[in-house]
């Protein structure tokens, strides 16, 4: 009781209000979609209703279904990693602002049995086109030349659902290679040319854990969670670097020019020393009219909250990156026009 009264006292200082419903009871606001932020979105909602009382439910159901679920009108809030474009806002109930919240890398785990596996871009695009069949290819012996190779079938392993990590990933492979990018494109659902899929983030890195020989893309942290090793990725300025916290942060660092004029843009394949190459934003959408004042008061409340040092530090302790200062200040501006 001690630690909600000195919340909301910090919190009317800040001039964040805090809603109760009519009947004095307590607004628990609902949302739903990407599980590329789910760790840390459960690590912070926990921390939100810790200190002020309201609940947050979030259900990692992929970006695809935190669309449709902000579509059909069933949650506060939805979840994305691909954030819609001016033509798909159109198709949507009512104007919405998306507001980044964090970053983080997609990073390529895998089971292939290769110490400090490195692949170039090419040599990536080759595998889940499905060119490139065993780990032993000269193509991956190139990228590493004093690897000793197994000679072990490649298994691809994809997502089933629609999937903003998907989109990023689809995104980046899109940037780097034409064959890719003419044969599958870029989207939340693309046609695979091979591979098996698994749901959610939580599937793939399941089935790469389980399957010998495997390879699929995951946010960093259910790489880390599931002691999965990770790909040194050869970026767009020729170096191999990990998904890390501090590569992911060099990426969005070196990407606020895009981002200052729309905080949608795509930031893979980014140009810099110690960047990598498959990062991305994640967000949160919300109507900028809210038909409830009280659970609209609590959403400006969270969104505000997860702005903040405590939320951005926590986020990096999960190995996602924090935002800048200037998409800080961007996301404020964008909060600020929820009614």
């Amino acid at each position: 009781m001690l630690m909600k009264l000195a919340f909301r006292i910090a919190a009317a200082a800040l001039g964040l209000s805090v809603f109760v419903g009519a009947a004095g009871a307590a607004v628990t606001l609902n949302g739903a979609g990407a599980t590329f932020p789910e760790p840390i979105y459960q690590k912070w909602f926990y921390e939100f209703y810790k200190g002020c009382g309201v609940k947050v439910n979030y259900q990692g159901i992929g970006s695809g279904g935190g669309i449709q679920a902000m579509k059909s009108g069933t949650v506060d809030f939805g979840g994305t990693d691909a954030p819609l474009d001016n033509n798909s806002l159109k198709y949507m109930p009512g104007p919405m602002v998306q507001i980044p919240t964090c970053g983080g890398a997609v990073a390529l785990a895998h089971t292939s049995g290769v110490p400090n596996l490195q692949l170039s871009p090419s040599t990536l695009a080759g595998i889940f086109l499905g060119q490139i069949k065993t780990w032993n290819d000269a193509k991956i012996k190139a990228d590493n030349p004093a690897a000793n190779l197994p000679a072990k079938a490649i298994t691809v392993v994809h997502r089933s659902d629609g999937s903003g990590t998907t989109f990023l990933f689809t995104t980046y492979l899109s940037a780097v290679s034409p064959t890719w990018k003419s044969k599958c494109g870029a989207g939340k659902e693309v046609r695979w040319p091979c591979g098996q899929g698994g749901k959610g983030n939580p599937g793939v890195a399941g089935l790469v854990k389980q399957l010998p020989g495997a390879i699929g893309y995951v946010e960093l942290t259910y790489a880390l969670t599931n002691q999965l090793p990770t790909a040194a990725l050869k970026n767009a300025s020729g170096q191999f670097v990990k998904p890390s916290l501090q590569s992911a942060t060099a990426c969005i660092e070196g990407s606020m020019d895009k981002l200052k004029a729309d905080v949608r843009t795509p930031i893979v394949n980014a140009t810099g020393a110690g960047v990598y190459p498959i990062t991305g934003l994640t967000f949160i959408m919300a109507y900028t009219n809210q038909k409830d004042d009280a659970k609209g008061g609590e959403l400006v409340h969270l969104l505000k909250w997860c702005m903040g040092d405590g939320a951005q530090d926590m986020a990096a302790a999960y190995q996602y990156a924090p935002l800048p200062a200037a998409l800080i200040q961007t996301n404020l501006a964008l909060i600020a026009k929820i009614k």
